[in-house]
């Protein structure tokens, strides 16, 4: 049967969705106050009364919650659309059973072997909604996925949550790398015509009060747990006004006798390249390169451009590769960027110190001892970040690179009161521009210094 459905009853937002059978997955995110929940079970309500042998598995961490939220809200709804008739609600069961014979039962994880003896009197399992999506692993996710078998145009999963972590796992599988099979749509607050004026306000409240929680919590902007190293509202004001990079590539050069012809240095644009560009170099402009190698508990090699007057951020380096090709990659920017000053991370390796200095590199930054790179230790270390934390709070227009904010909310403190990267996550960007900046702290404070710098070739 057709359900006829008058236009006000549905967030406009939504309604594309309400009858979608194409997409595997159906990924509704956003902010508190969005309505996404509600309009799951409008949808499922739709379906159920339209689609033979549709049954549906409505999944939160804990079955105990269902019943204050999930359920309540199945029988909210069919209350207010007038469905009684058409719907029985099993209270002691916690199960919606249709007059057609399609039904909703709710279940928690916390219980999974209960989830395999699951059946349905008529048909088989063809939807399932996970509420609260972020309060589940990947693991559960997956198995929930096996669980909706079988061929048809409406097995689907339908994901409800608030992005809460930039870490979690929903972010990796389907905005990191999109799925083609999901449908994927973002609400906040000020999509939800139905909202209570009174708790729209308390939301827009937090706009002064809290910025980072507006962002988060009522725009529903991918954050944090916690509470990061950096500041937060500066970070994710930051995030929602970047410019996209000027280009984007990786450096291409020929040389003889394994050395690099400077002359011959030139950026070759591909979408997926490893450098990407925020501000082209200007003559006569001294610029600093902080460089971090993959070392403990990264894969990547990153390395940032400053300008020497400014303070901006213009260029980055980040991609996984070979030392050497890093090295080459590091030698090519440092020229184009008129023979930058480079710092490079020793502590790990210092083959890409060594690799500059036989490509004949004519500038990098020395130690106090004399010896070229820059030590991390357990004195520089949080000099160097708490500079970039003032920096940060003080100068967030200087920052212009997507991926070294994303690390930065992802920098927390730890149990043990270290500053460092949260599990997973990786502080490459972090650390190469804590070092940019160090160093070019050193050449502001002695211009004489600067002019001299080691010039080894």
């Amino acid at each position: 049967m057709r359900v006829s459905i008058p236009a006000r009853a549905i967030n406009p937002c939504y309604r594309p969705l309400l009858r979608d059978s194409s997409h595997r997955y159906l990924v509704l995110y956003g902010g508190a106050g969005s309505g996404k929940s509600v309009f799951a079970v409008q949808r499922f309500l739709v379906r159920l009364l339209e689609q033979p042998m549709c049954n549906l598995l409505v999944i939160r961490a804990t079955a105990v919650s269902h019943r204050d939220s999930t359920y309540a809200l199945f029988q909210q709804t069919i209350a207010a659309w007038g469905l009684g008739a058409l719907f029985r609600c099993s209270n002691s069961s916690m199960r919606v059973v249709c007059l057609n014979g399609n039904q909703v039962v709710f279940k928690g994880l916390d219980d999974p072997e209960k989830l395999k003896s699951i059946t349905f009197p008529k048909g088989d399992l063809t939807d399932v909604w996970v509420e609260e999506a972020s309060e589940i692993t990947q693991a559960q996710f997956n198995q929930l996925d096996l669980r909706l078998r079988g061929q048809g145009p409406h097995r689907q999963m339908t994901l409800t949550f608030n992005p809460v972590s930039a870490m979690h796992w929903l972010k990796k599988r389907f905005f990191d790398h999109p799925d083609g099979r999901a449908a994927v749509l973002k609400t906040t607050y000020q999509d939800n015509r139905f909202l209570d004026q009174a708790y729209r306000q308390t939301l827009e409240s937090y706009r002064v009060s809290d910025p980072y929680y507006y962002q988060v919590y009522c725009l529903g902007e991918w954050g944090v747990l916690g509470r990061t190293v950096f500041h937060q509202g500066n970070v994710m004001e930051r995030l929602a006004h970047l410019a996209p990079p000027v280009d984007r590539g990786e450096f291409l050069f020929s040389g003889a006798h394994g050395l690099i012809d400077p002359g011959s240095i030139r950026l070759f644009s591909q979408d997926q390249g490893c450098i990407a560009v925020y501000r082209r170099p200007e003559r006569g402009v001294a610029y600093v390169i902080g460089g971090d190698t993959a070392g403990e508990g990264s894969d990547y090699f990153g390395a940032q451009v400053v300008r020497l007057d400014t303070g901006e951020q213009v260029c980055t380096l980040r991609g996984q590769m070979d030392e050497d090709l890093y090295a080459q990659q590091l030698f090519c920017l440092g020229i184009w960027y008129n023979r930058a000053l480079v710092a490079v991370e020793s502590n790990f390796s210092s083959y890409p110190i060594r690799r500059l200095e036989q490509l004949g590199y004519p500038r990098q930054y020395a130690g106090a001892n004399g010896s070229l790179g820059f030590r991390t230790t357990s004195a520089t270390r949080p000099v160097i970040l708490a500079r970039l934390v003032e920096i940060v709070r003080e100068h967030p227009a200087w920052l212009n690179d997507g991926d070294t904010l994303g690390e930065m909310l992802t920098f927390v403190r730890s149990s043990r009161g270290r500053a460092e990267a949260q599990a997973g996550a990786h502080d490459d960007c972090v650390m190469a521009l804590a070092i940019a900046y160090h160093v070019r702290d050193e050449g502001m404070k002695d211009e004489g210094a600067w002019s001299c710098w080691v010039e080894r070739i």
